[in-house]
């Protein structure tokens, strides 16, 4: 296995759902680069744990439910960027549409999801920086894998 970098990682958005909820039907689709991506963060499933502790012995552990996470990429807000514009119609959008997200990895792996965008909350910071906008992505489905295509 060969560690990398996120140096050219990118986020892509489609207003589509695939066919199929695997690579194939992922990869069909098409995709709008979200532009002025600084981070992304963690994301993937993690699992509840369910504990139970009887009166008679020790704490018993299970697996509950998982959960995909969520993302709030850091970027440059960028009016003109197509990606941005996209999501911040997602963040508008009041009917809980899922919309489908795509991480490309530099080595061309992909990661495929759906999620809903809750926010897009804009940062104006000092004079020295950047106005930025941190989008709250919730991940709705499982994170597809893909390898480089």
């Amino acid at each position: 296995m060969t560690s990398m970098t996120a140096a050219g990682s990118k986020l892509a958005i489609s207003v589509a759902s695939p066919a199929t909820l695997d690579v194939a039907g992922y990869s069909a689709l098409s995709f709008t680069t979200i532009g002025q991506v600084e981070q992304l963060g963690a994301f993937g499933s993690t699992t509840e744990v369910v504990n139970f502790q009887p009166l008679d012995g020790p704490l018993q552990k299970y697996k509950g439910p998982s959960n995909s996470g969520a993302i709030a990429p850091q970027l440059a807000h960028d009016d003109d960027d197509a990606g941005q514009t996209l999501l911040r119609t997602a963040a508008d959008d009041k009917t809980s549409k899922l919309y489908t997200f795509r991480v490309t990895l530099p080595n061309g792996a992909r990661r495929f999801f759906g999620g809903r965008v809750f926010g897009y909350p804009e940062t104006v910071g000092a004079a020295n920086s950047m106005v930025m906008a941190n989008p709250s992505i919730e991940i709705s489905t499982d994170v597809i894998k893909a390898p480089a295509a």
